[in-house]
């Protein structure tokens, strides 16, 4: 029989190489999916080319061409399928592992919100005297909140990729809620108590909301890092609307809607015949305890299996740093949205403001004016949902923060003019939701599974300190420079952003800039 030579082998091997990597690239999914394409390749490759020798050569000794491939069992029919619907919000909505998430998600982080309101009805109602101001009650209940974000938002990371993300999004709901219930019976049994110079009451209420918020910290990323689990690629932008629109109209409606929704909490519990005052935290630790039911019927497919290895936060820690600092696409998109919740959490502060001068209105109305932000968010989120495949995310972006900076110049000169304004805040929160959906979903899916806890640990970290700065500098800011002066400030860190989205997307190669 004949032998090859190791020359003539090397040949052969590299021909049927070069054959095999003709038909990869001709892959119909491979540029859309590389991850898909690889397990779709090695199932379905695989098999046909094991039918052909590595050596190409006959039974008579002679080298023959190999058999012309059967045509492969790929993927063409999902492929040329995608009609428009199937990117709009029809399919995530009918996904009832999504629905479970952005169920629970509602109800906990509006619970997150309404607990700030409630505590500061609490220290009213308790622990203020008649000739003290609340601030500095405030202040203390604001610092114990913010102090877990910024020391555990990035490490929580870290654990959230080597736990079981379902229970992680649970257990600290549960827990949240169960929190909040035992609030009325430890402010009872601490009544008259001192601890130094403070009641004992207020130090248990401190206690309580560091405890809250530190749940939280595992919370978020671990909440972010489920949606790639459950959602299809294809569907990632639809339910990133969804999921980015109630992140932060809950910023938003949380504040301006908590104090009324816990009056009527307190009103409707004492009509049903409980006269203890506890309607109040009925509502916020119910809604939390309320999200663990609803997110213990998602079935999000995650492994199973013991992680034997013991967690290194601050080496995982660096990872994602790393991770982050080597990626500009999720750089540029974490960039993007610290600055969109600052700028939010800054129309907070100034739509009190802007409410006591536009004329009509009261300072103790301003939940109007960011209600219309809400009304906006939605309708851009809708937008994003049906039509934002057509567009890569850097346009998007860019678009979306053009149309913010130009809302915040409208409303820069237009500060006495009721129906404008509302018309110029309504189209901030629009052109938001063309800025937050697409960054969150570029960050989502330029992420590797086992980093998104990590990197979305360091982004809830960034987030909060993003939110709390500008709720302490923008009501000062605005008292120093003038309400006109700060709006347009604002609009020019909005823009900048843009710009920066733009000019990173031409510099840098990305597979998923279009989703």
């Amino acid at each position: 029989m004949m032998r090859l030579s190791d020359t003539d082998l090397r040949i052969s091997v590299l021909a049927v190489t070069h054959h095999k990597m003709e038909e990869r690239e001709n892959f119909p999914d491979f540029q859309s999916d590389p991850v898909l394409t690889d397990r779709q390749w090695s199932n379905v490759q695989d098999p046909e080319m094991d039918k052909y020798p590595t050596t190409p050569e006959s039974s008579n000794g002679k080298s023959q061409q190999p058999a012309a491939i059967p045509p492969l069992p790929t993927a063409e029919p999902a492929v040329a399928e995608t009609p428009e619907k199937e990117t709009a919000f029809l399919p995530v909505l009918k996904n009832r592992n999504f629905l479970a998430l952005w169920s629970g998600q509602i109800f906990s982080q509006l619970a997150d919100k309404v607990y700030l309101v409630l505590t500061i009805a609490l220290v009213a109602s308790r622990f203020q005297a008649p000739d003290q101001t609340i601030s500095r009650w405030v202040s203390a209940i604001m610092i114990a909140f913010t102090i877990p974000a910024v020391l555990f938002g990035a490490a929580a990371g870290v654990y959230v990729d080597r736990w079981s993300k379902k229970a992680v999004l649970v257990v600290t709901n549960l827990l949240r809620g169960g929190l909040v219930l035992t609030l009325p019976l430890l402010l009872w049994l601490s009544d008259g108590f001192e601890l130094g110079q403070l009641p004992l009451g207020f130090c248990l209420l401190l206690l309580v909301t560091f405890l809250v918020s530190t749940l939280t910290q595992f919370f978020a990323p671990a909440e972010q890092s489920v949606i790639p689990l459950i959602v299809e690629r294809r569907h990632l932008l639809s339910a990133n609307s969804l999921y980015t629109t109630t992140m932060m109209g809950s910023v938003i409606i949380g504040f301006a809607v908590g104090e009324p929704l816990l009056a009527l909490a307190d009103n409707l519990f004492s009509n049903l015949g409980g006269g203890l005052g506890i309607g109040k935290e009925l509502l916020v630790g119910g809604s939390y305890a309320f999200a663990g039911v609803l997110l213990l019927s998602m079935k999000t497919g995650e492994k199973t299996e013991v992680e034997h290895e013991p967690p290194h936060p601050l080496a995982d820690l660096k990872d994602g740093l790393r991770y982050i600092n080597d990626q500009p696409k999720v750089r540029n998109a974490l960039i993007q949205l610290i600055i969109l919740f600052s700028i939010f959490a800054a129309l907070a502060v100034l739509a009190v403001r802007l409410a006591e001068i536009l004329p009509g209105m009261r300072a103790s109305q301003f939940g109007f004016l960011l209600a219309a932000v809400g009304v906006g968010m939605a309708v851009g989120a809708t937008t994003v949902g049906y039509l934002g495949h057509k567009f890569s995310h850097s346009q998007l972006s860019l678009i979306g923060s053009v149309g913010m900076a130009v809302a915040l110049m409208g409303l820069s000169a237009f500060t006495h003019h009721l129906w404008i304004s509302v018309l110029f805040i309504t189209m901030l929160g629009l052109f938001a939701s063309l800025v937050g959906v697409p960054m969150q979903t570029t960050i989502q899916a330029e992420t590797p599974e086992e980093m998104r806890g990590k990197v979305f640990g360091l982004q809830n970290n960034a987030t909060n300190i993003a939110l709390s700065l500008p709720l302490a500098l923008a009501g000062v800011a605005e008292t120093f420079l003038g309400l006109p002066t700060v709006f347009l400030a604002l609009a020019g860190l909005a823009i900048a952003g843009g710009v920066l989205t733009w000019y990173i997307s031409r510099s840098t190669n990305s597979k998923v800039d279009r989703i």
